[in-house]
């Protein structure tokens, strides 16, 4: 069993190996999208409080912990270690869930947002159309999170 470990973990890429390799490719997008929804959300005019609130908490998490792993992978720290192929995969999938359950309320605050009276209308309309560029590019980071889960799923599976 612990030559099966090892050989997974010769598998997994390290230093810039991850920018070729399927799976670890999709750090940066994830990053990318993931900090531009974050700072999308946040310069909105946050209301209601609740669902948005839930966006940021996914979007920071998620960004904190995907700058994290990248480090651990690029670094090579998880070559040391058993088990990161198969915590690759339920991270991703955590985020991937995560990002889809704060994608959902996003696009329903944002439609609500329309007939909000506590802004201007100029103020409205800017407001709408930043939650619009946030609510797509949630979804496409929760895209990128689950395909990077499903490629980390098969990888672990071949071990």
């Amino acid at each position: 069993m612990a030559a099966a470990t090892a050989t997974a973990m010769a598998n997994l890429p390290s230093g810039l190996g991850i920018c070729t390799t399927a799976p670890e490719i999709f750090y940066l997008p994830e990053l990318i999208f993931g900090g531009l929804v974050w700072i999308l959300v946040a310069s909105t005019h946050v209301e209601p409080e609740n669902p948005q609130g839930w966006v940021m908490f996914v979007s920071v998490f998620c960004f904190v912990m995907t700058f994290l792993w990248l480090i651990i992978f690029v670094s090579g720290a998880h070559k040391n270690k058993g088990g990161f192929a198969t915590a690759d995969v339920v991270y991703h999938l955590l985020a991937a869930l995560f990002y889809l359950s704060a994608s959902v309320p996003l696009a329903t605050v944002t439609l609500d947002m329309k007939n909000s009276t506590t802004v201007s209308i100029v103020d409205r309309f800017r407001y709408y159309q930043i939650d619009i560029a946030a609510v797509v590019f949630s979804y496409i980071a929760t895209l990128f999170y689950f395909v990077h889960c499903i490629l980390s799923a098969f990888r672990w599976k071949s071990f």
